[in-house]
């Protein structure tokens, strides 16, 4: 069997009785990194030296079957360096790969960044999305805000202290300035801070210089009530700006439930001098 075992994302004390029962009696655990499983386990005064081993980024696909295959002869923990594994850290590829197998997967719960954000930044609850990070490279990162310029979810990332201030730069020209945004810095540790505001206010704080682990908590979008012209006009405009035509359709269509299909033709028509809709 697999356990997935969620660890402190910050705070000690965020340690489950169950999790340190099982550590307590593991035989094998399977680590994002070996030397902070060993400074949490001295950390916890558990006593039991498991037999350890890495599944990180650059091995996981290697090892996936082997680890398996082991897991279905012995009970194995898995573990990454903070919070629970798969989610933005590496395991996902064992657990697919256990699953394929017949090996049962299951987790203990614990803390999670992602929850624990959403929960404090005061933007709506009921539906979100995990967007995990960004890409570094600023054209596909502008590109995948783009994307997601019509999500009506809230919307969760997280992000490094460096590309934090152009990251909320490029939320604000994909997203609007108008959006509420919450950066969450440091959860669960003695300097825990929230900041609320809009893209550009944000930009400005970020620009000071921030430090520790970032999550971003962005609002989903509004629906808009749009006239067919001015739907036409939007996404001739996100296509002036480089994107492309059947993805701006679909990017207006999603804001003011005009059909992309109908606007796209609109788009065309309105290239060859066709008439509007």
């Amino acid at each position: 069997m697999i356990i997935l075992a969620a660890t402190p994302i910050g705070n000690l004390g965020d340690a489950s009785r169950r999790l340190v029962e099982v550590l307590e009696n593991a035989e094998v655990v399977v680590a994002e990194d070996t030397r902070t499983t060993q400074r949490l386990l001295k950390a916890l005064q558990i006593d039991n030296r498991p037999r350890l081993i890495a599944l990180h980024d650059h091995n996981e696909k290697q090892k996936a079957a082997e680890l398996a295959a082991l897991a279905a002869e012995t009970d194995i923990v898995v573990m990454s360096d903070a919070g629970m594994p798969t989610v933005s850290d590496p395991g996902y590829g064992l657990v697919a790969e256990a699953v394929a197998q017949g090996v049962t997967v299951t987790a203990i719960p614990g803390p999670s960044a992602v929850l624990m954000a959403l929960a404090i930044s005061g933007l709506p609850t009921d539906r979100f999305t995990f967007e995990g990070f960004l890409p570094r490279k600023p054209g596909e990162r502008r590109s995948t805000l783009r994307a997601l310029a019509a999500e009506p979810r809230t919307m969760v990332f997280f992000e490094s202290p460096a590309r934090l201030p152009s990251a909320l730069a490029d939320m604000g020209s994909a997203f609007g300035d108008e959006r509420r945004i919450a950066v969450c810095r440091e959860l669960t540790k003695l300097y825990e801070e929230v900041r609320r505001g809009t893209a550009s206010e944000l930009v400005a704080w970020a620009e000071g210089g921030v430090k520790g682990e970032i999550v971003v908590v962005v609002e989903g979008a509004a629906r808009r009530d749009a006239s067919p012209e001015d739907a036409l006009a939007q996404v001739q405009s996100l296509v002036a700006d480089g994107v492309r035509l059947k993805d701006a359709a679909s990017e207006v269509a999603a804001l003011t439930g005009i059909s992309s299909r109908d606007l796209y033709q609109a788009a065309l028509a309105a290239r060859s001098g066709g008439a509007r809709p």
